[in-house]
């Protein structure tokens, strides 16, 4: 496996198709086929949706990236299927956002993408990093809110086993907030490293690769200023949310975060809990509470029921958007749009 920080280079020999002995009329087509299989695009797999959608973006009109973590699924407690095997085995492209992520990838990626250049996104020139949030107003942060029921151990507070080794396997590789791509600059910085490599490994498509790069470059740009202006009415009004994950988007456009609570999204916390909850929403003077979408509507309401918050949905890592070059840019919108609206109300 040809691994590098930020990006990895790999050139990929063009297929050239014998037509010897072939029916003349047979001809024109095989030639015709050979010049498209002589400008296919490498095997490319990515593991999330926004990395997915960033390189889809910069892949069209030549090829379709493969995605891992497809659907509702998430990467923190996600388990590698026998299809996302064999696109491993089969790729010449990787694109993850790294292990402080996406720690199921590891192993696969040693073991299945011995012939892949893989690309850690998180090593990409230019990122801005952000350090966890623990302590004060922001509970510990545990990406165990995503844990399918039954997994684990649970405390009451959304804390699990499975969730420790996770969080101690995320600070063993760099102590950082992984939800990068909620800032649109960090997305740009990205997608310049995919760009790169996908000109390496592909050279009959560099044409299309840049062009496309600065056209989303472009969206990009346009998409960064349409969230100021969408977020300024409301960035001074806090709000708590249920899982850690926005800081980037915060960071990027001002935004007044008061701070989180941990929450399991299966189970209704008991009477103490509730009531430690509303103490911290009150105190925090919080205009709205944002869950996610697998968080139940009861669960919300029951965490809300007594305070003067608003509820609100975000969906940080794209579980309710269907994956496509475009989906970046529906997820942007959406926490804009869903900021707006319940910081409106209030």
């Amino acid at each position: 496996m040809k691994r590098a920080p930020g990006h990895t280079l790999k050139t990929l020999a063009l297929r050239i198709p014998a037509v010897l002995a072939i029916p003349a009329l047979a001809v024109p087509a095989l030639l015709f086929a050979g010049t498209m299989r002589a400008a296919d695009a490498p095997v490319v797999v990515t593991s999330i949706k926004p990395i997915h959608s960033l390189v889809s973006a910069i892949m069209q009109g030549v090829g379709e990236p493969e995605l891992i973590v497809d659907g509702a699924a998430s990467p923190h407690t996600y388990s590698l299927k026998p299809s996302n095997a064999r696109a491993l085995q089969e790729a010449k492209v990787v694109f993850w956002t790294g292990p402080g992520l996406e720690a199921f990838l590891e192993k696969p990626l040693e073991a299945l993408g011995s012939d892949a250049s893989v690309v850690e996104l998180d090593n990409a020139p230019g990122l801005v990093k952000l350090p966890f949030r623990e302590g004060g107003a922001f509970e510990p942060h545990d990406d165990g809110v995503h844990e399918a029921a039954g997994s684990g151990h649970d405390d009451g507070h959304g804390h699990g086993d499975k969730h420790a080794h996770h969080e101690e396997h995320e600070h063993e590789h760099g102590a950082f907030d992984t939800h990068l791509w909620l800032d649109p600059m960090n997305a740009k910085a990205m997608a310049a490293v995919i760009t790169t490599t996908l000109v390496a490994a592909d050279p009959a498509n560099a044409l299309t690769y840049q062009a496309n790069a600065k056209a989303l470059d472009d969206r990009l740009t346009a998409l960064d200023k349409e969230i100021a202006a969408t977020v300024a009415p409301v960035k001074d009004k806090p709000f708590v949310v249920f899982h850690d994950a926005y800081q980037y988007f915060e960071h990027r456009y001002g935004i007044r975060v008061a701070g989180s609570i941990t929450v399991s999204p299966e189970t209704i916390p008991g009477a103490e809990r509730v009531s430690e909850i509303h103490r911290k929403v009150g105190e925090l003077g919080a205009t709205c509470v944002f869950a996610e979408p697998q968080f139940e509507p009861r669960l919300v309401k029951v965490v809300i029921e007594g305070t003067s918050a608003k509820s609100g949905v975000l969906d940080p890592e794209a579980a309710t958007l269907k994956a496509g070059p475009d989906l970046y840019f529906t997820l942007m919108r959406g926490i804009a749009d869903s900021m707006k609206a319940c910081l409106s109300s209030a």
